[in-house]
């Protein structure tokens, strides 16, 4: 039992870091279906929490995921592809990166809004060393959700459940890696 859970954890890491290496679509058309993919995450977001839109305007910058998948039979990883705005302007690419072990069963797909609340908080996203501790939280969006919603340590999360069922207890941490445009 131990030799399978130790080969899950290998496997785990070696998707986890594969991932993380295609950080911006490798051709224009991508690139191009990324930003349509991420206007209308923005979009959708502001119209289920018109109160979001103060985030975007306030914000020293912003990343958007807008397709997280994540899945997990006991081992579990998550990836998804993303912008980074600074001043309202693209800045570059991102990826989100986790990996889990723990009680977790299922899979889902969903959006990621990170906002920074000062330079110094969007200067440590783009250091490419960025990191949620595992018991970093985030607000799932809905109506409303953001009148309530407050920086943490410069930094403010809002999800979007796009499909799936997961059911989770897990402990894992998202990393996230940055290049410019």
């Amino acid at each position: 039992m131990k030799r399978i859970v130790s080969t899950c954890v290998i496997v785990a890491v070696a998707v986890f870091l594969v991932a993380g290496c295609s950080t911006a679509p490798k051709s224009a058309e991508g690139r191009a279906e990324l930003n349509t993919k991420v206007q209308n995450a923005v979009d959708s977001a502001v119209e289920s929490d018109p109160g979001l839109k103060k985030f975007f305007d306030e914000a020293a910058g912003y990343a958007v995921f807008p397709t997280v998948g994540k899945g997990a039979i006991g081992v579990g990883g998550a990836y998804g592809r993303g912008e980074l705005y600074e001043g309202g302007q693209l800045a570059g690419y991102c990826t989100l990166t986790q990996a889990s072990i723990g009680l977790a069963l299922g899979g889902q797909a969903y959006t990621e809004l990170i906002f920074f609340e000062t330079e110094a908080a969007l200067d440590r996203f783009k250091s490419g060393n960025f990191a949620f501790a595992a018991q970093a939280s985030a607000v799932a969006l809905k109506s409303g959700a953001s009148a309530n919603a407050k920086y943490t340590d410069g930094v403010a999360v809002f999800t979007m459940g796009e499909a799936g069922l997961m059911y989770e207890a897990s402990v894992g941490g998202q990393k996230f890696s940055y290049r410019p445009k």
